[in-house]
């Protein structure tokens, strides 16, 4: 299991590393059964936040397994860019990608639920500029994304989740 929350939180196996604090990888995974769990006791109505300048929300994406074709959801940070929603696909800044981008990489159309809506998303990453400006939009939401970013050996994409039709 792996989650956005976690990548913006941080993650550590080495808590004397230097750079920000990351807790332990357990923690990150235990946090997030909750929220998962939260969300399915309370049907949505408590674990989603609305994103706010400088501050990322967290949303609920539901993608198809790309082995199993089944219904993946997770729960993600985001942040809004004119009508499309970002997140960071990275794993708990952990070396690899999370799951749940291998499987849109697999079959970029999926469903978001977030505090404002729910809409059907296609996904890509970013590039070149956008990437550019969108990390900076990232980096204001948590001061230490360069340091964590820092730590993989391969670049955290952004997804960027468009619009799509019904």
């Amino acid at each position: 299991m792996t989650s956005d929350f976690a990548g913006v939180m941080g993650v550590s196996d080495n808590p004397r590393s230097k750079g920000p604090w990351l807790p332990p990888r357990w923690v990150i995974r235990t946090a997030w059964a909750v929220h998962r769990g939260l969300y399915r006791l309370t049907g949505g109505r408590f674990a989603l936040q609305r994103a706010k300048p400088q501050k990322w929300g967290t949303m609920r994406l539901t993608v198809t397994g790309r082995r199993s074709g089944k219904d993946r959801p997770v729960i993600l940070a985001y942040v809004e860019d004119g009508p499309n929603l970002t997140t960071l696909a990275m794993n708990g800044w952990g070396e690899g990608d999370p799951a749940w981008w291998l499987n849109l990489q697999a079959n970029p159309d999926a469903h978001a639920v977030w505090p404002d809506g729910e809409r059907l998303v296609r996904a890509r990453v970013a590039e070149g500029a956008e990437r550019e400006r969108l990390w900076a939009v990232w980096r204001e939401t948590n001061k230490d994304l360069d340091e964590f970013a820092s730590r993989r050996s391969t670049r955290t994409d952004i997804v960027v989740l468009e619009p799509r039709a019904g």
